[in-house]
Order: structure tokens, then C-alpha cells, then sequence
């Protein structure tokens, strides 16, 4: 893609180029020099040319910024006297400068004159002229910090979290947490489900922990925060030779083999990455991308998704096989909304936490405060509730209650007291759960809606902004029938 619009851009130079009339010929090329070297300065990706000598000719603020060089630490200097590569590896703009052929999507890590570690996505292609290569261009993606990311994670393979760190005594979360609890004793897939921010690794963790796998390793992935091009091998693992500048490298499937594989939002993951990942939970054999060696596999697979699984699979987010592979064990996180009578005891502790933290004596949330955190909606769940009390007791000066106007601004702006008012609701019978009463006001909306739409569940599922297989699952969860 990348190549086909620097072809694009030159040909548009080269009709501005046709259109200026009346100029003469100096003057003609003298714009098109600086329009050229003007969009070669401003495009967001790195670029990097170099002759047929493999020295280099052209190199943009953007390369330069992610390999923190000057222009004269690289213009008109070989390559090869410039940048240190691993062992065993070469440049890419060399590679492809000697073979002639086009190098696409490969990942490079090679080191700057000061010793910087780098690591890119290069797209590579030879230029040629009468069918004889004079040049080689690279664009370059900077995945220098996803790397480092990467490494970390797999370090970072302890445990920090017990079913006794999950804070919570109401009927709702005592129900997963009993259910997470019976899950330790065997080694059976997991999957997760719960909004952002309702504590779905800290159940993970928990699991782990408790289980015979404890003293195994525990490694945590997120699927939404490296590209596809860097997953697909963590995952795997690469073999040398693989691709250009692949080296022997275990997957995470292989770190983790006696113990844990996290995968968090799994929903994130292209599908057909899932494709392979379903193999390897039904084969427990793994093959390194560019390997033929299929390797045995001792992992428990623990996967998170942060949307309704019949919404996942009915956009395309999620395989319905690699679903029921996973669901062996599936635990529907509550949102907060859904457990307001823990708030009280989750927000003591979150005080006393961030007591410890900033050396404070604060006592509590005043009544106005409690009023108002039992009838927010929390879309950031149990994590929103923590920072809004790290972000509150950043306010206090010497007092030792949170008062509301102690609350960041965005929850006192506007018409944030109008929380406090409370409507007339019908309530049919006092004695029923809050789960009981959401069920009923549930099942009353969706055939009220049903009725409104003749009965056509497409049109119903559109006004209530779900998905056709979402309003049927419902439906038969809550016995509608038309």
C-alpha cells in the first residue's frame, strides 16, 4: 500500500510538473526538488533509500526521529558502517538491494552508532532503471516500544493476585467467586467475560494461583495491543530462516508450558490467528512459524473478552468454534452497576490503600459522596471507582472525609447532583433481588419492543441496538416467545 502511494505521489508530481507553463527549465526542476523533499520530510513513516553502493541518499525526519540520529550521522555513509545488526542478520535494504526482489511486513531489530536497540516493520523494494537496480527504499514502522512491552510481559511472570484480593461480599460477585474457586481443580479452559475494568485478570490470576499449575509459569498477553505481524510469532514462536531476520525463538505457548497462558481480549485477535490458535487447543501441539517440528504443549489457556460472546461472534470478533473450545469454564464478570452494595467496602479499601501510598489519614466518603457513587452508572467499573478515589484524595488538604466537591471535576460538572433525585419506579415486589428486578424490567422492554415491531426480530434488534443473534439469545434466556 505504502509503495503504491509514493507511486501515486510521484505521479501527481510529474503532472504539476507537466502543468507549470511559462517557466523555464531550471526553475521547473528547482520546485519539484523541494515539493519532493517537502513530502518525503512530512510523511509519518520512515524513509530510507539507499544506492546501488548501499550508501545512503535519502533520509526523512521521521527515520530519523525513530533511530535518534542526525542527518549527517547517516546521508552519504554506508549502511554497513552505520548500523550494527544481530548475529547471523543483514540490513534489509541491503538484502533486497542485492537479491532484487521486494521484502514485505518483515520486523528488523538492529542497533544505532550509539549502541540504541531499534526494532521496525520494514516493507522493502528494489528501484530499477532499464532493468539494472541503482537504489532500494525501505518504509519503516517504529514497533521499538511494543518490543520492549513484549519483553516485559514475559518476564513478568508472578502473581500478584489471590481470590482473597477480589473485594466484594455481595450475592453476585460470592457467586463467580465460587465458580472461579471450583475451576482450580482442574485444568480445563477458561473463558472470562466482563466489561473493562471489572477485574478480569485479577480472577485469572486467582485461578492460577490456587490451582496445581501455581508453581508454573503465568504469562499474561493482550491481543489489542501488538499488531498482527509481531502476534502471530510471539504466540507461535519463529524459526530461523523463516523470514528475513528470524531467529529461534519460543513462542508464549512454549514459556508458558507446565502453567498459565493468559490471553487477554481475545476478541482483538484477527480470526484467522484464531484459526491457528484453535489448533493448538485441540492438537496441545505447537509449530513455530517456518518450522516443521510439532512441539507438545502442557498449557492451561485462560481467555478474556470484553464484549457479550453472541455479539462478538455474530461481528465477526470472535470464532464460534474457538468459543466453545475456550467456554470449557465461562464467568460472567458483574459490571459495578450490577453489585452497587460492595461499593462501600470497595471504596474503604481503596482509601486504605492510597492511605499507605500518600501517607494520609482520610476516614471515609462523606453521605452525599456514598449517595452519589451508588447511583453512577460506572462504565469504567471497579478500576473507574479506583482512580476516582487515588484522583480525590490528590485533592484533600488536611481533611479526613472525601466531600463531593473533593471529586475530579468531570463528576461535579454540569448537572452531576441530579443523581441524587430519585424517580418513581413500580416496583412489583419488594422482596426480589436487584438481578430479579433488572431480569423482569428486561423481559417486559424486549416484548414491548417485539410488539411495536409485529414480532420482526431484525428490526426489533435494531432498535434496541443489538445484534439479531443477541435479542434471540435473550429471548430464549428470559422464555419470550412470538
Amino acid at each position: 500500500m505504502r509503495k503504491k502511494i509514493i507511486k501515486w505521489t510521484f505521479r501527481q508530481i510529474i503532472l504539476l510538473y507537466d502543468s507549470v507553463r511559462g517557466v523555464n527549465m531550471n526553475l521547473k526542476k528547482s520546485i519539484l526538488t523541494n515539493l519532493y523533499e517537502e513530502i518525503i520530510e512530512r510523511v509519518s513513516v520512515g524513509i530510507h533509500a539507499v544506492d546501488h553502493e548501499g550508501k545512503t541518499i535519502i533520509y526523512n525526519k521521521k527515520m530519523r526521529e525513530m533511530e535518534a540520529m542526525d542527518e549527517e550521522d547517516v546521508l552519504y555513509k554506508d549502511v554497513r558502517d552505520v548500523f550494527q545488526f544481530q548475529e547471523n542478520q543483514s540490513s534489509t535494504l541491503l538484502q533486497s538491494l542485492e537479491q532484487g526482489e521486494e521484502i514485505v511486513n518483515v520486523k528488523q531489530t538492529y542497533f544505532n552508532n550509539r549502541g540504541v536497540e531499534i526494532t521496525t516493520i520494514n516493507n522493502t523494494f528494489p528501484l530499477k532503471i532499464n532493468g539494472k537496480i541503482c537504489a532500494a527504499v525501505e518504509i519503516a514502522t517504529d514497533v521499538t516500544k511494543m518490543e520492549k512491552l513484549v519483553r516485559r510481559n514475559l518476564r513478568q511472570t508472578k502473581t500478584d493476585f489471590t481470590f482473597e484480593h477480589i473485594i466484594g461480599s455481595s450475592d453476585e460477585i460470592k457467586e463467580v467467586i465460587a465458580l472461579a474457586k471450583r475451576a482450580t481443580r482442574t485444568n480445563s479452559n477458561v473463558l472470562i467475560i466482563g466489561e473493562t475494568g471489572t477485574g478480569k485478570e485479577l480472577f485469572a490470576q486467582s485461578i492460577h494461583t490456587e490451582s496445581d499449575r501455581a508453581n508454573g509459569p503465568f504469562i499474561s498477553q493482550n491481543c489489542a495491543a501488538l499488531p498482527d505481524s509481531l502476534i502471530e510469532g510471539l504466540l507461535f514462536g519463529t524459526t530461523k530462516g523463516a523470514f528475513t531476520g528470524a531467529i529461534d525463538s519460543p513462542g508464549l505457548f512454549e514459556q508458558a508450558q507446565g502453567g498459565t497462558l493468559l490471553l487477554d481480549e481475545l476478541n482483538s485477535l484477527n480470526i484467522a490467528l484464531q484459526a491457528k490458535l484453535l489448533r493448538v487447543l485441540q492438537e496441545r501441539k505447537v509449530r513455530r512459524i517456518g518450522g516443521t517440528k510439532e512441539i507438545p504443549i502442557d498449557v492451561r489457556v485462560i481467555a478474556t473478552i470484553n464484549e457479550d460472546p453472541i455479539d462478538a461472534i455474530a461481528n465477526n470478533h470472535l470464532r464460534k468454534d474457538l468459543y466453545y473450545r475456550l467456554a470449557v469454564v465461562t464467568l460472567f464478570i458483574p459490571p459495578l452497576r450490577e453489585r452497587i452494595g460492595d461499593i462501600p467496602v470497595l471504596v474503604e479499601e481503596f482509601i486504605k490503600k492510597y492511605n499507605q501510598l500518600f501517607n494520609l489519614d482520610v476516614q471515609g466518603v462523606s453521605s452525599e459522596v456514598l449517595k452519589f457513587f451508588e447511583s453512577h452508572s460506572w462504565p469504567g467499573n471497579v478500576r473507574e471507582l479506583e482512580h476516582v478515589i487515588e484522583a480525590s484524595l490528590n485533592l484533600l488538604n488536611h481533611e479526613e472525609m472525601i466531600e463531593f466537591h473533593h471529586l475530579p471535576y468531570q463528576y461535579r460538572k454540569g448537572e452531576t447532583k441530579q443523581h441524587f433525585t430519585t424517580q418513581s419506579i413500580e416496583i412489583q415486589n419488594t422482596k426480589t433481588t436487584l438481578h430479579d428486578q433488572l431480569a423482569s424490567f428486561e423481559k417486559q422492554y424486549i416484548e414491548l419492543s417485539l410488539k411495536k415491531h409485529n414480532n420482526h426480530i431484525t428490526k426489533t434488534a435494531q432498535a434496541l441496538g443489538i445484534s439479531r443473534q443477541s435479542l434471540q439469545y435473550r429471548m430464549k434466556r428470559l422464555n419470550i416467545k412470538v
